[in-house]
């Protein structure tokens, strides 16, 4: 099943950009999630400097701070940042600890730590909230012995609020990103494929015969599929043009001898000479019904063939009114609008019509009556006549190549074969069925242009 290319290369460009949008927000919040943890990583490691260097042994032992921390926050119960000194001499947790954890104590990991050592943890905190912990093991000098554990702790919300407000904006951006992307590929997909939008019509308009080559200005990309296609036309209907004229010149060719050898047989009374007139007459007959053949298949192949209806057939009813003028009869045209055209060659479409309406004309007793429509893609052409008509049998034997209804009417028995050959080379049909008339409906198909 062909899918529309214009589908496949949206689809494609939208894979691709969501798929691009979403690499890069995931890695930008990702980058973004690292910096904020390096920020407060570097702000714990400078409370735990300040506490370590504030940290002191009183001459009786006891572990203080000369002073207070300097941020606010410390002072204030379960703001978010806090500090605590565990160890001393009886491995006391919370020996030390800021006004902000008020009545509670932070649980540390039970990790072993070298003399200066600094570890981070991820830890439950106060208030159900989660904390970032940083901790030290010093060793006073007055007190070798004895270890103390220096820690700081900041609530995770200072992260994670951040970050998600920076992924907040980032996904709205990404996402009014990824819109002006998908904007912009709907555009270029259109802008690009407008050329090949524009070689179709003009190959249409060759089809249908508006014109012989494909014109306009194409971009440089798209011009060299141009030019082959012109120059593929232009081989084509060179072939074509050859076709007509090697059958031209071989039923020239052909017809030059038999019209010697009739001429010398109807000078003859013998029985030999009958038999050659007759043969001769057969072969004249054969050459003209193959020859209609080869030039319709030649032109079958040439594109861009528009031939219009009403012109071929007020020229048909001319003469033919001057070959039937002695039977005074009524050729009427009826419903056959001037915008009728088919596609196919002029010559072929005279040969067609033509026999059809020289079958009409000799069969009919008073009028014969010509009308045309289309339907469904196709031109239809009736041709009907007030004559005897034919049996349902009869139809399909005079479709037949030589075979007459009547042997003692004039005719070769090769018209309305012809017209039935020519109308399936061209994709046509030609059908028989009874005239509204009383007579013989000749319905005549071709491919409208």
């Amino acid at each position: 099943m062909h899918r529309s290319l214009r589908l496949r290369l949206l689809a494609g460009s939208l894979v691709w950009i969501l798929a691009a949008v979403a690499i890069a927000g995931f890695l930008l919040a990702d980058l973004f999630s690292q910096h904020v943890r390096e920020r407060v990583d570097a702000e714990l490691n400078g409370h735990l400097d300040q506490l370590t260097a504030l940290f002191d042994i009183a001459p009786d032992g006891t572990a203080t701070l000369r002073m207070p921390l300097s941020d606010p926050r410390l002072s204030r119960p379960y703001a978010g940042l806090y500090w605590q000194v565990d160890g001393g001499p009886a491995g006391t947790i919370g020996l030390l600890r800021s006004r902000s954890l008020w009545d509670t104590a932070l649980a540390v990991p039970g990790d072993a730590l070298a003399d200066g050592e600094v570890h981070v943890h991820d830890v439950p905190g106060p208030d159900a909230s989660r904390l970032r912990m940083m901790e030290r093991l010093i060793r006073p000098a007055e007190h070798p012995d004895t270890a103390y554990r220096l820690i700081v702790a900041l609530d995770t919300r200072q992260i994670d609020e951040p970050v998600e407000e920076f992924s907040t904006l980032l996904s709205i951006a990404l996402g009014v990103l990824a819109l002006g992307l998908i904007a912009a590929a709907v555009v270029q997909v259109g802008v690009g494929l407008a050329p090949l939008k524009r070689m179709r019509a003009a190959l249409g308009a060759v089809r249908d015969g508006h014109a012989r080559r494909l014109e306009g200005d194409y971009p440089q990309e798209v011009q060299p599929l141009v030019d082959e296609l012109n120059t593929l036309l232009a081989h084509d209907e060179a072939m074509v043009e050859r076709a007509r004229t090697q059958a031209g010149n071989l039923a020239h060719a052909v017809k030059t001898p038999l019209s010697i050898l009739a001429n010398a047989a109807r000078q003859d009374s013998s029985d030999l000479a009958r038999l050659v007139d007759e043969q001769v007459g057969d072969a004249r007959r054969q050459v003209d019904y193959h020859l209609a053949r080869a030039r319709a298949a030649a032109a079958v192949q040439q594109a861009g063939l528009k031939t219009p209806l009403r012109p071929v057939l007020d020229g048909l009813i001319r003469v033919m009114s001057r070959l039937h003028a002695e039977r005074n009869l009524h050729i009427a045209v009826a419903d056959v609008a001037d915008t009728l055209t088919c596609r196919g060659d002029t010559q072929d479409l005279q040969e067609m019509l033509g026999n059809l309406l020289d079958n009409a004309c000799k069969w009919a007793a008073t009028q014969v009556a010509i009308s045309a429509a289309i339907h469904d893609g196709q031109l239809a052409v009736h041709i009907d006549d007030d004559g005897p008509g034919l049996s349902e049998a009869q139809r399909s034997a005079v479709l037949a190549r030589g075979v007459r209804a009547d042997e003692h009417t004039p005719g070769s028995g090769l018209g309305l074969a012809i017209a039935h050959d020519l109308a399936r080379v061209y994709g046509g049909d030609l059908r028989l069925d009874t005239a509204p008339l009383g007579g013989l409906r000749a319905t005549l198909q071709l491919p409208a242009a």
